[in-house]
């Protein structure tokens, strides 16, 4: 009961969680002019939407309320999933879907709807993740356009009575995973889907090629299959020939910016006049600086002093002349003005936690943001657990140590923060570790510095946000952040810790596995499997109780559903009971006040999470 009324208490913060790090607007007139347009549309026999969708009414967010509406916060009129799933709907399909323009899910199965699927459903649909158009009575061809939804994960068409080939360019759309088209009256060759597609084709008489049998060749009258294949063959000739242009077009840009920008730091230079503005620092034990010594201390912002890069930005090592070491953080393109940019230090620079990344100050100089914060000699745990040049020499309590300082890292930003804040990029590259290898957390907050819903979109679906071996399975589907997607991600931070392996390419894995290193350990049954997966290094030293329980709390982070995992606060302090012995924190350090509904002893906190499962 404990844990069950503190989620439901929670819930409220979560939203605002979700709200602040997405960095949405409310969402304007078009998605109430989409659902309104969609329910004159479409005939309601059963009154689902009729008695439901009622528009009377300006309250912000009502119609999340709606039946099968699903919005991106429940106090904002924009729709991130439309389920009309068996409703008995007749009609053809809804072309004002195109006004809910943050749409991301659609299902429309188990209808009567009828006509034939848009040929431009890719302009309609643009974000689309999971589209469900199955058990209609949509006729007329698969639109070749469906290969333009970029994002799409899964697409369902099974039955209904569509006619005619299947568009080998749906091959092409990476990131599908589902694609079924059972009982329909589809005919000739069918995709050379990847084998990460799970696919179905059952009761299409007409269809050949791939698992189904080779097709048939048909006579000179009847060549379709042969012109087919010289098209599909033609085009991919052209791609091949269009690829290797851009290849050497690509290398003889590379050469050519190598040549007018040889250290990589044409940006830099051109700050020419700007040198002498200030910047702002938080800290008192800071000296003042101006941009100028930061310049001084970055060789101008030389390639030679990166220290590593992502989505947010790329880091500079800077040496200051009494020998100081700082790091500077040049963040990627913003649209929030100096005003808001401003206001976003200003919260950021209150943030203060023995293990989060102090930053000290930041400068502003044209359309350039640059961050400073304090230096980290030991770098960050990913290149301490994946050097470059040898094994790993990191032995187990350290390891334990950093696991137990992050994760009280995490929990602060999650439930004693004020802003609370959701770090979104959780991975082993951004726990950065001080002299004493105490781990620090960075870039927390910096969600909220990118560009708006539009971008965070393509920026994700395109596969930069972030490491995609770290990012949460229902992020996929929704693209809406939550403290359980953290929570998901820093377990596979506890999977490098405990496997040694890397978060995208397990070397313990056979040859034949593609997964990540999530994939590898959900997949193994038993105990001694899991026994196995524990760095040898580690093994047999004394420790492996204690290994074992860690692993265990790693693989509830990762469980598939949100609901199953623990929170931030619980991870630390099942962590912590682990490393009881090494005396790595202090009660004082407790994250959450005692009359918070937190367990505070271990064994009532263990007990009350097998009890809410």
């Amino acid at each position: 009961m404990v844990l069950r009324s503190r989620f439901l208490g929670s819930q409220t913060i979560v939203s605002f969680l979700v709200l602040i790090s997405c960095g949405m607007t409310y969402g304007t007139d078009s998605d109430i002019f989409c659902l309104r347009s969609i329910k004159e549309s479409l005939q309601d026999p059963y009154n689902y939407l009729h008695s439901s969708w009622n528009f009377n009414n300006n309250t912000e967010g009502y119609i999340c309320r709606f039946t099968g509406v699903e919005c991106w916060h429940p106090d904002e009129n924009r729709v991130l999933n439309l389920r009309l799933s068996n409703m008995g709907l007749k009609g053809q399909f809804p072309r004002a879907i195109r006004n809910c323009s943050s749409l991301t899910g659609l299902d429309l199965s188990i209808n009567k709807l009828s006509g034939t699927i848009p040929g431009d459903i890719s302009t309609l649909l643009q974000y689309v993740t999971s589209l469900d158009l199955s058990s209609n009575d949509f006729s007329g061809v698969i639109p070749v356009s469906l290969a333009n939804c970029t994002y799409i994960n899964d697409l369902k068409l099974d039955h209904n009575q569509l006619t005619g080939q299947i568009p080998a360019q749906l091959a092409l759309l990476s990131r599908l995973k589902i694609f079924t088209v059972a009982n329909n009256l589809l005919t000739g060759p069918v995709p050379s889907f990847g084998s990460q597609v799970s696919v179905s084709y059952a009761n299409n008489p007409g269809l050949c090629g791939g698992s189904l049998g080779p097709c048939l060749v048909k006579t000179s009258k009847s060549n379709t299959t042969v012109i087919v294949g010289a098209a599909v063959g033609g085009v991919t000739v052209a791609a091949l020939g269009i690829g290797v242009l851009m290849f050497f077009y690509a290398r003889r840009a590379s050469y050519k910016k190598k040549e007018e920008d040889p250290e990589g730091n044409k940006w830099a230079r051109s700050l020419k006049g700007t040198k002498a503005i200030k910047v702002s620092i938080f800290e008192k034990s800071v000296s003042k600086m101006k941009l100028s010594d930061l310049m001084k201390a970055t060789s101008n912002f030389s390639n030679v002093n990166i220290i590593g890069s992502g989505r947010t930005g790329t880091l500079y090592k800077a040496v200051l002349d009494d020998g100081t070491s700082l790091m500077v953080k040049r963040l990627q393109d913003s649209q929030h003005s100096e005003k808001e940019f401003r206001s976003e230090m200003a919260t950021l620079g209150t943030v203060k936690h023995r293990n989060l990344v102090p930053l000290l100050g930041f400068c502003m100089a044209k359309k350039e943001r640059l961050l400073v914060y304090k230096n980290m000699p030991n770098g960050n745990l990913h290149d301490q657990l994946h050097p470059a040049d040898g094994e790993c020499t990191l032995e187990w309590p350290i390891r334990l140590k950093i696991a137990i300082g992050a994760a009280k890292g995490l929990a602060w930003l999650h439930h004693s923060c004020n802003p609370r804040i959701i770090h979104r990029n959780i991975s082993s590259k951004c726990i950065l570790l001080d002299a004493e290898f105490e781990p620090k957390i960075s870039d927390f907050g910096l969600a909220r510095l990118m560009n708006p819903i539009d971008t965070h979109l393509s920026t994700f679906v395109n596969g930069e946000f972030g490491d995609l071996g770290y990012v949460a399975p229902e992020y996929t589907r929704t693209l809406v952040a939550t403290p359980k997607g953290d929570v998901y991600s820093f377990g596979t931070v506890l999977l490098e810790l405990v496997t040694g392996e890397r978060a995208t390419n397990v070397s313990k894995a056979p040859e034949t596995f593609k997964g990540n290193l999530v994939e590898w350990i959900t997949q193994l049954s038993s105990n001694s499997e899991l026994q196995d997966a524990i760095e040898k290094t580690l093994a047999g030293k004394g420790v492996d109780d204690e290994l074992f329980q860690f692993l265990k709390v790693a693989c509830n982070c990762v469980s598939p559903t949100p609901k199953e995992r623990p929170t931030m606060f619980e991870v630390y302090q099942l962590l912590r009971a682990i490393g009881g012995k090494y005396n790595f924190t202090t009660e004082d350090e407790i994250l959450v006040p005692a009359d918070s509904g937190y367990a505070d002893n271990m064994d009532e906190l263990i007990v009350a999470r097998e009890g809410n499962n």
